[in-house]
């Protein structure tokens, strides 16, 4: 893990945007903070003030004083330690300090719930800006690049951590800054007090003045280097939690949506032992951290448990001689709690400060990630403008993730009006080549032109969003800008009128439908957008050779103004296209374009 330094930067550089860099909430951000900031400060100042009322109705127990008793719990006391000469009663103080928590908390909660919505929409934003989620999933194990597991997680969970959940108990950034913050104002306000009413001790003939805070912070410094001698593994591992827990939840996750495959291959003692493994690297680390939080546990709670009454010890000899009464004894020991615990915030929140550091890191590699994939924006087969010509490659040059060129030098001209076949082995490039024609490969060189009008791509297998039927037809379209009788007409001509009736229903319809009515409906899907383009990428291989003939005169008939462009593998498919292109591997390895004539297809 990196130090202390590098990880405050990271913190401070995802923290900020929501309150300098262009937010527009950002005089929300800055005031809310402010008041949370000062109520929390306010309770630090009710915990001076407990402290002077603290000595006083002791030392009115001590001299049996049943008045100033009454007065410290009821009304008011006369004081020269209070504000102006008066100490509040203790019902007074409560009741201020139960309002000032509760509304803390809550502010507090307002504050995590606008920033997290803030953070989320940004992170989303510019995950999928520029397609920079489909670059970082190419670029998984490609040399010179670090693999971000889980940006589900880092988006979902990471980003609630760093800020903070207060409904669920997750401490964050808020926490920690504003509990830092008053920590620092309770040492110094603790400090001046411990300082008073220590007085002075000889040791070895050497006066020592304000002796009780030397001590305190003798206990604190050994309590902190201790503490982070034995718990600064927690980082680490906290880290590898965060990256096995998302590794089982996802392969959970690839079981349930892949029920059929995983049952029609029988491939249930492979999916367990997947998982069981994978539980197993989960179970692996947290007893990892048990050991190490269990030795954290152990310190932590004895150096509490000593705090509680290590003060009283120290201080009792004035108590005994006669230089102090109980009340300033007590209050002798409640600084030099608070001036203790403030020197051990570090002692204290370790755990908390472990697992947001790794958090933290998450973030930061994610974002990093992010502004890689948005600088890796340039490279690959680019846009060059629009031209009348149709679409046109020009001296393209496609590459695989890992540097090897899969086709090179490669032009090509797509003419509207002339529907083309693709065909070629596996594996030669063909679907890779439609990648670029759609300026979505980053791995490359070179330029396409696309035609005026409309393009639409259908992968061999199709996507469908979570919602509706009618939501899932109409991608990437809003479901209203087509009307009911578009729809039925749509799901009609592809084959698939059965699913008319269920148009409103939610469903996970990647589950729910075949993979042959998945191609309909992604096919229903191109009648309702009517595109000037359409890209078929082996959209109809699940089908059977007349359902197949079927769809392609219902594009001929339906679609009558649109260019075709096919990726198929049956003979048949030809007579829908006027020309046929054929993906070649010559002898260097790398693939190219040749137009098959009619005399040769013969």
């Amino acid at each position: 893990m990196r130090g202390i330094l590098p990880f405050l930067k990271d913190a401070w550089r995802i923290a900020k945007p929501y309150y300098w860099a262009g937010s527009e909430e950002r005089w929300f951000a800055r005031g809310m903070l402010v008041v949370v900031l000062a109520m929390r400060l306010l309770m630090v100042a009710m915990s001076v003030v407990l402290s002077y009322w603290n000595n006083a109705f002791f030392n009115s127990l001590q001299e049996k004083d049943f008045g100033a008793f009454i007065s410290l719990l009821f009304w008011y006391h006369a004081s020269p330690q209070g504000w102006w000469g008066y100490l509040p009663g203790f019902c007074e103080i409560v009741a201020i300090y139960i309002v000032v928590a509760v509304y803390r908390v809550y502010l507090v909660q307002l504050l995590q719930i606008r920033w997290r919505r803030w953070m989320t929409a940004r992170f989303v934003t510019e995950w999928m800006t520029d397609r920079a989620y489909y670059r970082m999933s190419l670029r998984h194990g490609t040399a010179g690049t670090k693999f971000t597991d889980n940006p589900d997680q880092r988006i979902a969970e990471d980003l609630r951590d760093f800020i903070g959940d207060g409904v669920a108990g997750s401490l964050g950034i808020l926490y920690l800054a504003i509990d830092f913050l008053a920590n620092i104002v309770s040492l110094f306000s603790f400090l001046t007090i411990l300082w008073t009413l220590s007085g002075d001790v000889s040791f070895f003939g050497v006066r020592i003045p304000g002796y009780m805070v030397w001590v305190a912070l003798i206990y604190s410094i050994v309590g902190t280097g201790l503490t982070h001698l034995v718990g600064r593994k927690l980082v680490p591992l906290n880290f590898r939690k965060q990256q096995v827990e998302a590794d089982f939840r996802f392969a959970l996750v690839r079981v349930r949506e892949n029920t059929e495959g995983i049952a029609l291959y029988g491939g249930e003692a492979l999916e367990r032992t997947t998982l069981l493994d994978r539980f197993a690297a989960l179970a692996a680390n947290w007893r990892a951290m048990m050991s190490r939080i269990k030795a954290l546990n152990a310190l932590t709670t004895g150096y509490g448990q000593i705090a509680g009454i290590f003060p009283f010890v120290v201080a009792a000899p004035r108590y005994f001689f006669g230089n102090v009464p109980l009340g300033a004894l007590t209050q002798t020991a409640d600084a030099f709690g608070q001036v203790q615990g403030s020197m051990s915030w570090f002692v204290d929140n370790y755990s908390t400060i472990a697992s947001w550091r790794a958090t933290v890191e998450r973030l930061a590699t994610f974002q990093r990630a992010i502004e890689m994939a948005h600088e890796a924006a340039a490279e690959g087969v680019k846009f060059a403008g629009e031209t009348g010509d149709g679409y046109a490659l020009h001296d393209a040059r496609i590459d695989l993730p890992n540097g090897h060129t899969l086709m090179g030098n490669t032009s090509l001209q797509l003419l509207p009006g002339r529907p083309v076949l693709l065909t070629g082995r596996s594996g030669a490039g063909k679907s890779t080549l439609f990648r670029a024609l759609a300026g979505i490969w980053p791995f490359g060189g070179g330029s396409v032109q696309r035609g005026h009008g409309t393009a639409l791509f259908l992968p061999q297998r199709p996507y469908f969003p979570l919602g509706t039927l009618r939501h899932a037809v109409a991608y990437p379209s809003e479901a209203s800008h087509f009307t009911d009788a578009a729809f039925r007409a749509a799901l009609e001509d592809s084959g698939v009128g059965h699913l008319v009736p269920r148009l409103d229903e939610e469903d996970n319809w990647s589950l729910r439908l075949s993979g042959g009515e998945q191609q309909r409906l992604a096919l229903a899907r191109a009648l309702l957008a009517k595109p000037d383009w359409l890209f078929l990428d082996e959209a109809t291989a699940s089908l059977d050779p007349e359902s197949e003939t079927a769809l392609y005169e219902a594009i001929r008939v339906q679609l009558p103004n649109t260019t075709v462009v096919s990726i198929a593998h049956r003979p048949a498919v030809a007579a829908w296209h006027d020309r046929h292109l054929v993906v070649q591997r010559g002898a260097d390895g790398q693939g190219r374009v040749v137009e098959v004539t009619a005399k040769a297809a013969e």
